[in-house]
């Protein structure tokens, strides 16, 4: 399978290859085989291995399937040694950029949404005004090596294991943010919700990662929230009423 990567996009090929080939050094199987890169191209490519299995996205996951993702994230997250994780780089779109990029959006966004949206929007930004989000993650928060991507669609079913795809935004994250990743992407729950509480009842997670999951979660879903209201009437890319559905998932998480 070959991967292009458009042009100027080379730091995606870099962390795509780089995550590929810590992914079959320490947890061989669940990601594809590296086979080559050229990442100085115009476009970078990576070349790998193709994997079986049907995608999770826009399925009703059974609880076999459920506990079977958790299981590959959780292997995922503890594969890469620390001493070597401590080499990786951050990934990108981390607490601090997703706020200062909310911030970007907001005198654009909030003029040109509906009443729903934007009481949404606004006790979101009231909340994001108080979280402290915008700073550094804390340091107590333990690292782990994160794909940097929760749509369902790069988790690949294959009737007994899943398996990872694309890895371009992946680096050092922590296991809070990651999932929030997951629970808040819109193809969790857009088509066949996922079963929320289920999902995150397989992990058990540090009081720390308990306090900050939350958060992250009400993060993320304020960014959701700001993608699907810039999305063209004329050519949506999600369903119509989506980004009200989002408002009330945030309303509900801010609660």
């Amino acid at each position: 399978m070959v991967k292009r990567f458009r042009p100027g996009s080379r730091e995606q090929g870099e962390r795509e290859w780089r995550a590929l080939g810590l992914l079959d050094t320490y947890a061989p199987g669940l990601a594809p085989v590296p086979e080559r890169a050229e990442l100085e191209a115009v476009e970078a490519t990576v070349v790998m291995s193709r994997l079986p299995g049907e995608p999770l996205r826009g399925q009703l996951l059974a609880d076999r399937q459920l506990a079977a993702l958790a299981a590959t994230l959780g292997e995922l997250y503890a594969a890469v040694p620390p001493d070597v994780l401590s080499e990786v780089p951050i990934r990108p779109g981390q607490q601090h950029q997703l706020v200062a990029q909310i911030h970007a959006w907001t005198p654009e966004a909030r003029p040109r949404v509906g009443v729903r949206v934007g009481e949404a929007m606004d006790r979101g930004l009231e909340w994001l005004a108080r979280s402290g989000m915008d700073g550094p993650v804390r340091p107590d928060v333990v690292p782990v090596f994160g794909p940097g991507d929760g749509n369902l669609a790069n988790y690949l079913w294959d009737g007994s294991r899943v398996r990872i795809v694309d890895f371009e935004e992946s680096g050092r994250s922590d296991r809070a943010f990651e999932l929030a990743e997951i629970t808040e992407h819109v193809a969790s729950w857009v088509e066949h919700p996922l079963d929320v509480a289920a999902f995150l009842a397989e992990f058990d997670l540090d009081p720390v990662e308990r306090t900050r999951l939350p958060e992250c979660r009400r993060l993320l879903a304020l960014v959701w929230l700001f993608l699907l209201s810039f999305d063209d009437p004329e050519n949506p890319r999600n369903p119509p009423g989506t980004a009200e559905r989002q408002a009330a998932r945030l309303s509900r998480l801010l609660s």
